[in-house]
């Protein structure tokens, strides 16, 4: 099984001649790093499509990727009204209507779980304010079209491994708890969206305990929306509290073979 990071949270994973993407994000604006030159409209693999949530940095790509591709997308019932209002046929969309929903497609089990997106701290905002001299602010209307709705986190069970994919980390104690009741492979943690994000991505590593945890939307994918995070302090914290857990740092379309 291969995996890539498509930058943000988005992911390929390709297993046995199939590929599921996870939420696919690359219209990075002209001043993010590092640069992405893959075109949303030139991708052409993909059978399925997961979404953790509806904030534009998921979900605005997948209307021009599931069309070229002929993928079916799975996401909440939030995301899928989201989605037909930019162009995506609902005949395209599948919605996610409870939690613990699962399907299985040619050898390849998902699971979605109602999960919480990482609340944006008051450091991270006026820090962000002052940084970008409050020109992040024209950007609001991205927020205001991409509301998030429901969050879902995605458990995939390919080729006999379990990769657990959050896209914002929210998650309160009790949904780590019962999620850390099924062994997981490969963690895929989100490190964006607070102050102390290392020690919140860290909290999901010591709960669940993956064999692998691979942090990702660290990078500055959308200046000045974003900009990009130091996870040193994560790594070194798996390092030093969780030495039975493998950290892999992925760079921008890098693949792993798990």
């Amino acid at each position: 099984m291969e995996l890539t990071w498509w930058g943000t949270a988005g992911f390929r994973v390709s297993t046995k001649g199939k590929v599921f993407l996870i939420d696919p994000f690359l219209s990075r604006n002209a001043k993010a790093r590092p640069t992405q030159y893959m075109n949303p409209a030139e991708t052409r693999e993909g059978e399925l499509i997961f979404l953790s949530h509806g904030h534009f940095d998921h979900m605005m790509d997948v209307p021009v990727i599931a069309d070229t591709t002929g993928a079916t997308v799975f996401c909440s019932g939030d995301a899928a009204y989201l989605l037909q209002q930019h162009g995506l046929s609902a005949s395209r969309i599948h919605e996610v209507i409870n939690d613990g929903y699962s399907l299985e497609f040619q050898g390849i089990k998902a699971e979605a779980f109602f999960s919480e997106h990482v609340v944006f701290d008051r450091k991270l905002i006026l820090n962000t304010l002052w940084q970008s001299r409050f020109s992040v602010l024209k950007y609001w209307k991205l927020w205001k079209d991409y509301p998030k709705g429901q969050v879902l986190s995605w458990r995939f069970s390919v080729e006999k491994k379990i990769i657990h994919f959050f896209g914002s980390a929210g998650s309160p104690a009790e949904e780590m708890e019962r999620l850390a009741s099924h062994p997981t492979d490969v963690l895929l943690v989100p490190l964006q969206g607070h102050s102390d994000i290392c020690n919140i991505a860290l909290e999901y590593v010591h709960v669940m305990q993956p064999k692998i945890v691979i942090p990702h939307h660290h990078d500055d994918f959308f200046p000045p929306v974003s900009s990009a995070v130091d996870i040193k302090p994560f790594v070194e914290g798996v390092k030093r509290e969780c030495p039975n857990t493998e950290v892999k740092v992925l760079e921008l379309n890098e693949t792993v073979l798990i």
